[in-house]
């Protein structure tokens, strides 16, 4: 039996820009007029819980925007954060094209909120990428922690020798690569195909 490699790819950083990160708070903070250190402090006192399914996005801006009176709506406030979300420059069509061509199987592995993660999926067509979303939200464990690597391989039946991974980050990079994965720091589509050609995936 031919096995076939799996990808796991990071999202934010690498297909679209970050969900939420700091640059998209500041901004907010800037168009609706908040306390940005209050708003930084609450966030980060709530990241954990938002992020791995603890806490749905009404319960967040309760908790980080409106603990105080506002002159926008909760609405008026995913709207924009919903809007931060874009392509970050080829990768997503490549990756669209990649998963064309049956030459491996794609799956995300991420931190994000649920609700975020699920506009992202219908606003950029990802469902029509991936096999599955390995998502913080859903498996109630972040990366860098060992275990949603674990359990990604798991869900995805990949053995680790089968296993690739790709993340912006460099600590997000590291538990992949002591579980045996083979896995790469995203700097760009050029050095991603340079990697994966190495990986001897024909691309």
């Amino acid at each position: 039996m031919v096995r076939v490699p799996t990808l796991f790819f990071d999202i934010g950083g690498v297909l679209l820009t970050n969900g939420w990160d700091t640059p998209a708070r500041k901004c907010a903070a800037e168009v609706f007029e908040l306390d940005f250190q209050e708003f930084q402090t609450r966030h980060e006192m709530l990241k954990t819980a938002f992020e791995t399914g603890r806490l749905s996005l009404d319960e967040y801006l309760r908790k980080a925007v409106f603990s105080h009176p506002r002159r926008f709506t909760p609405d008026d406030f995913k709207a924009f954060m919903f809007a931060q979300s874009k392509a970050l420059g080829e990768t997503l069509d490549w990756v669209r094209e990649l998963a064309r061509t049956q030459s491996c199987r794609l799956y995300t592995l991420n931190n994000e909120s649920r609700e975020l993660h699920e506009h992202r999926v219908e606003m950029f067509g990802l469902d029509e990428i991936f096999r599955g979303f390995l998502v913080s939200c859903y498996l109630g464990q972040a990366k860098p922690d060992e275990g949603i690597y674990e359990n990604a391989l798991g869900i995805a039946a990949c053995h680790p020798e089968d296993a690739i991974f790709i993340d912006d980050r460099g600590l997000n990079v590291e538990p992949a690569l002591a579980l045996g994965f083979k896995a790469v720091q995203f700097k760009g589509l050029d050095s991603l195909q340079s990697f994966l050609k190495e990986c001897g995936l024909g691309v």
